[in-house]
């Protein structure tokens, strides 16, 4: 099966009340344990590229592996640009294969988010290749994307959004936040953005950044071999299940996957202290990875047994 776009996933998941989980995939084994997991579930799913997993792993091989992806698991696999950052980067990734990129033009004043949203979705629509943008800021820290604060979605502000950009889904702000170390207090979701988004803009596919809920046992499995990670939280699994089964058609989880495998790798060098095999503490991170993502595919995403 070829590369799909991310319209017919957004379009059954809308209807249907669950999410397409985007994973961001950096090496093989990543890839492999999303992949192994989402074909056990019988799940559609979304390998997300940033542009440091681009200057990390070169375009050519991340994409060389999803095609391998492709050929070992027939699945529907959207593959999407996560963040790009500029109309060059997006363009690159447009003519490099990419089904679906993301402009993040949200830290801009709201015009100039407007004007280069819809240059990259001109272009983008010429290819056949769907555009998320994002409107609202989310607080934390994930490669170069930064903000100390984070500001909600404006719900006035999104029906001349999509209207004068014709982007294909919406990244919105109703309280996320990108990297592990997300919250001093309880997380909690503004709903009421979220309904109101949905209101103005019905039938149109949401997307949730920074929805990764950091599970306390790879945290205390890190601290446990050495890692110092004090406070560490996330969303709770059952906020982003219930946005689910809203209007959120899309939610990006990349935290948990780093927090999986550094897990599994500081266990195997603890009690491997002798070990230089990187298959010996590859594996089982990759089989840490799968397990994970076959948890978010059931329990928060509900997007199992969909194809």
């Amino acid at each position: 099966m070829p590369l799909v776009t991310s319209k017919e996933m957004f379009k059954k998941a809308y209807e249907g009340g669950y999410a397409i989980g985007a994973f961001n995939v950096n090496n093989m084994e990543i890839i492999q344990g999303i992949i192994e997991a989402a074909t056990e579930t019988k799940s559609p799913v979304i390998l997300q590229v940033s542009k440091g997993a681009r200057n990390y792993a070169n375009v050519t091989y991340l994409k060389k592996l999803v095609e391998a992806a492709l050929i070992e698991s027939d699945l529907p696999i959207c593959l999407h640009l996560d963040h790009g950052d500029s109309f060059e980067l997006c363009k690159q990734c447009i003519d490099d294969g990419f089904t679906s990129v993301m402009i993040d033009a949200s830290s801009l004043p709201f015009e100039e988010n407007i004007a280069l949203s819809k240059k990259v979705a001109d272009y983008a629509h010429e290819h056949g290749v769907v555009v998320e943008a994002e409107l609202g800021t989310l607080a934390g820290v994930e490669e170069h994307v930064s903000n100390e604060f984070g500001s909600y979605t404006n719900p006035a502000q999104v029906e001349e959004f999509v209207n004068r950009t014709g982007v294909d889904s919406l990244a919105i702000s109703i309280g996320t936040s990108h990297g592990a170390f997300k919250f001093k207090g309880e997380p909690q979701l503004r709903f009421d953005i979220l309904e109101e988004v949905s209101k103005r803009l019905p039938g149109f596919p949401i997307v949730l950044h920074g929805a990764s809920s950091v599970p306390q046992e790879f945290v205390e499995q890190i601290n446990k071999y050495g890692g110092n990670m004090p406070g560490a939280k996330g969303v709770p699994e059952e906020m982003l299940r219930e946005a689910a089964k809203r209007a959120v058609c899309k939610i990006n989880i990349d935290s948990d996957i780093r927090l999986a495998c550094t897990a599994e790798i500081r266990k195997y060098f603890t009690e491997h202290p002798e070990g230089f095999d990187p298959r010996n503490y590859l594996a089982p991170a990759r089989k840490a990875i799968k397990e994970m993502v076959k948890r978010k595919i059931i329990n928060v995403l509900g997007s199992n047994d969909k194809i």
